[in-house]
């Protein structure tokens, strides 16, 4: 392995690659009014293809697009119908972030700023009123 492509922040944690996918498809089709299932199948070919041949940079810049998801839905103007696919991605972003601390490099410097907002987010969302969704009719 060359040292110029250290894969040592692959051995992080397996949560981005296992739970990222379905909840950022979420996020992105609430933004944009994008059919789910085409979403969550590009999340995870996405996510997939970044962990198999990627970089961290890559990895990172991926983590911190997910950061502009979370913290949008948390900012959004009128209260977000579902906090949960939020939520569960910034906690997910914000647990690899801080774990950045371990691992040889500036990652965990290089994420101060998303740790910081992710933080104000997660708080925000958690303070939001969850409403659930209407019981379907099953007639």
């Amino acid at each position: 392995m060359s040292a110029r492509r250290s894969l040592v922040w692959l051995g992080l944690t397996p949560e981005p690659e296992q739970e990222l996918p379905a909840v950022v498809a979420a996020l992105r089709s609430a933004a944009d009014d994008t059919p789910r299932p085409g979403l969550v199948a590009a999340e995870r070919h996405r996510v997939e293809r970044l962990v198999l041949r990627g970089t961290q940079r890559g990895w990172l810049r991926y983590l911190g697009e997910v950061t502009d998801l979370v913290v949008a839905a948390a900012d959004a103007t009128s209260p977000v119908s579902d906090p949960r696919p939020a939520l569960l991605a910034g906690e997910v972003v914000l647990d690899h972030h801080r774990m950045l601390i371990g691992l040889p490099g500036d990652g965990y410097r290089h994420t101060d700023g998303q740790r910081r907002a992710l933080e104000r987010a997660l708080a925000r969302l958690r303070s939001l009123p969850f409403r659930h969704p209407e019981p379907r009719s099953t007639v």
